[in-house]
């Protein structure tokens, strides 16, 4: 079988209270159980920044205050194969960060269970994939050096 990747965004989604940065965990339900940050696929003839701002308002139902593009990428195949994706192998991504302002989440519920707020540390520990948590250190530098 030949080897189609779908296009996609990571992205860490993360909120300022008082001078602390908490980062937003959604516990996956659809295709596999564990926690990761927002994340979705580009839609034809869309631009990735779309991509993110659209997925962190699907995902989070709030507008993000502030959307940032990285400069990290990779890509892992599907295992086992989606069902509801029978044309792709795996899927390659695109690192963005993304500020909400509010700590209250309307999740959807058919990919989604719950959600938690949590410091970097307790982030790194709670993400299910180690593309995420690499993906984490990257935004989480970013943001302290501001």
């Amino acid at each position: 079988m030949e080897k189609r990747y779908r296009r996609a965004v990571f992205i860490v989604t993360y909120r300022k209270e008082k001078n602390k940065i908490l980062y937003l965990l959604l516990k996956r339900k659809l295709h596999w159980k564990g926690w990761e940050f927002p994340k979705g696929g580009v839609e034809p003839n869309e631009q990735l920044k779309t991509t993110a701002k659209r997925e962190a308002q699907e995902e989070t139902g709030q507008d993000p205050i502030k959307i940032k593009s990285y400069n990290f990428k990779g890509n892992y195949p599907y295992k086992p194969l989606l069902k509801d994706r029978p044309e792709y192998t795996g899927q390659t991504y695109q690192l963005f960060s993304a500020e909400i302002k509010n700590k209250k989440v309307k999740l959807d519920p058919k990919e989604h269970s719950t959600y938690k707020w949590l410091d970097f540390n307790n982030a790194f520990k709670t993400l299910t994939w180690p593309n995420q948590k690499v993906s984490l250190n990257i935004v989480n530098k970013s943001i302290i050096r501001k």
